[in-house]
């Protein structure tokens, strides 16, 4: 199976699982998936969220997925569990579709460090 065909797998099976679990089985889109991430990573999962706040869970969540890519690296946690990244190299310019691409691949990544999928 050639390197395109297995993440596309692993993505579907990543969606399939989350939508399942999180949605009643309505399919989640890529930013769905962020957020549910952010939520994950932050550690407060029984509590509401502000716009605002939705917004600060998807950017935790990029950086977390950005990490092992050598983008970012966890700074500090405040006093209310809230991490903080420090930018150690700037993204380069990249399609949509790259970016799409790159963030699917970090997601099926961080599932499978996560033993969520295989």
């Amino acid at each position: 199976m050639s390197r395109d065909e297995q993440l596309k797998a692993r993505w579907n099976l990543v969606v399939t699982k989350l939508s399942k679990q999180f949605a009643d089985g309505e399919i989640l889109d890529l930013d769905a998936i962020i957020y549910l991430i952010g939520v994950q990573e932050l550690g407060q999962l029984s509590r509401s969220f502000k716009k605002d706040q939705k917004l600060d869970l998807m950017h935790i969540a990029i950086c977390k997925l950005l990490t092992p890519y050598g983008y970012y690296e966890l700074d500090f946690v405040d006093d209310e569990g809230w991490p903080h990244y420090k930018t150690l190299e700037t993204l380069p310019h990249l399609k949509a579709g790259e970016q799409s691409v790159l963030m699917k691949e970090a997601i099926v990544n961080y599932f499978v460090e996560t033993q969520y999928i295989d």
